[in-house]
């Protein structure tokens, strides 16, 4: 065969005949990867599980109640923007057969935001351990070793700038200076006088100096709180006088938000106290610092995620944006399991830091085998008993931490975009059990040929 021009060959392009091969198209897309993972998820189980139904009053939704769903596992599958996501849905017919839906030659999604509405409505009926029930239910049959976990915590990031003090106030004097102005406009006032652009003009060259140097900062974050302050008091007078200018969930919410981060700002500067519930930003103020104590990074902000693992199958033990002390949740994840699976728990993989006397001796008593380092002097079946810790430890340590990393950089959960704290968490929830839902699909394939 030679290489030929596209310009030398006829203008004319010969599309298959979908309806004759329709059959062919389910054959070929059960072979793919996305067809593993199709056949791995229980769809009428979770679709009452999220408490999704056909509209009957009003316009069709363009996706079945099944297909919202199946839209949230895709988006972590493509790992890609809400936009991309539905492009590629557009054009491909793979796509299109996951999410139960076909599209007619020359049809077209044009609606984007279609994903992230989906996401509010599944978020709200998100129930994590009655969802992963019946996930296991339907994966059981294709996990071994059901009496040997591990667990380990991690931190799932949001992807929000990283917060200083004065990034902090600066963004909280533009939208106050902003609400401002759009009060002034709309009731044709004449805006007070601040000093808000010189202090502007200051932030903007601190953020372009290579060093920061300590006096120059606390300089520029006291202007700014004397600043903010008054901002915020003119707001608060010309909204006494002519009634607040959005009335929305949103805007006070923002607004409540900026009045915390004052109060905690003006606290930390002039009293020294460190707040407890610290906000890190005024778009997301659920996020909290994460102390993870890497060599990297010494503090992360996101969601912090207790993790359960059986048979390399990653399971939500328990998640919040508060940081929490995974060591104490031992106890609990060894519940979790012995619920999802019926059995007990004899084999356990965890951290030194789960290694307390507590722990030490819960586990002891339930007769369950870690790989905590022995304190005292060694009893009998000392080969024995280090032997079985260093396999523990390293199946622990390749399939349990490597999910982290896979996860983090395969299914969309590096920097989560999600804007509110619910639908945060349901992006963690379907970017794990993707990952799970492939890992099962590619073991059920293989039973199926070695049945065949």
């Amino acid at each position: 065969m030679k290489v030929r021009r596209i310009s030398e060959l006829q203008g004319k392009i010969h599309f298959p005949d979908f309806d004759s091969n329709y059959n062919k198209f389910v054959f070929s897309f059960r072979k793919t990867e996305l067809g593993k993972m199709y056949q791995s998820i229980p769809w009428a189980a979770l679709t009452k599980a999220f408490k999704l139904k056909e509209n009957r009053k009003g316009p069709k939704c363009i996706f079945s109640p099944r297909g919202k769903v199946a839209l949230m596992f895709l988006k972590n599958y493509a790992a890609c923007s809400d936009k991309k996501l539905i492009e590629q849905l557009n054009g491909n017919i793979y796509f299109q057969m996951f999410c139960d839906l076909l599209l007619e030659p020359g049809e077209h999604i044009e609606n984007f935001k279609i994903v992230s509405q989906v996401r509010c409505e599944l978020a709200t009926n998100l129930d994590i351990d009655k969802a992963e029930l019946l996930l296991f239910e339907k994966w059981k049959p294709y996990m071994e070793n059901l009496q040997s976990i591990t667990c380990d915590a991690t931190c799932y990031e949001s992807s929000i700038k990283y917060p200083t003090d004065v990034k902090l106030l600066y963004d909280s004097v533009i939208w106050i200076n902003n609400q401002i102005k759009s009060l002034c406009k709309k009731h044709k006032l004449r805006k007070p006088r601040t000093k808000i652009n010189k202090w502007i003009g200051r932030a903007i060259s601190f953020s372009k100096m290579k060093k920061k140097r300590k006096q120059k900062r606390r300089s520029l974050t006291r202007g700014l709180l004397r600043l903010l302050t008054k901002l915020i008091g003119i707001l608060e007078a010309l909204e006494y006088s002519y009634g607040i200018l959005c009335i929305n969930k949103k805007h006070l919410r923002r607004q409540s938000t900026i009045k915390k981060i004052y109060q905690q700002q003006h606290d930390k500067f002039y009293k020294g106290i460190r707040p407890k519930h610290a906000i890190v930003s005024i778009d997301k103020p659920h996020i909290r610092p994460i102390v993870r104590g890497k060599e990297i990074k010494a503090v992360e902000f996101g969601a912090k995620l207790h993790k359960l693992q059986i048979d390399g199958v990653s399971f939500i033990e328990h998640i919040s944006f508060e940081a929490f002390h995974e060591g104490n949740r031992l106890q609990k994840t060894i519940w979790k399991a012995q619920k999802l699976t019926k059995k007990k728990v004899k084999i356990l993989g965890a951290d030194a830091i789960y290694a307390t006397n507590v722990n030490r001796k819960y586990v002891t008593k339930k007769f369950i085998q870690t790989d905590f380092k022995p304190k005292g002097r060694p009893g009998k079946h000392k080969d024995h008993k280090v032997q079985m810790a260093k396999m523990i430890t390293k199946e622990r340590a390749s399939s349990l931490e490597g999910s982290f990393g896979t996860d983090k950089e395969y299914f969309l959960l590096n920097k989560i975009k999600a804007r509110t704290e619910q639908t945060e968490i349901l992006w963690i929830f379907f970017g794990i059990h993707t990952s799970n839902a492939l890992k099962i699909g590619k073991r059920m394939d293989k039973s199926q040929k070695l049945v065949a």
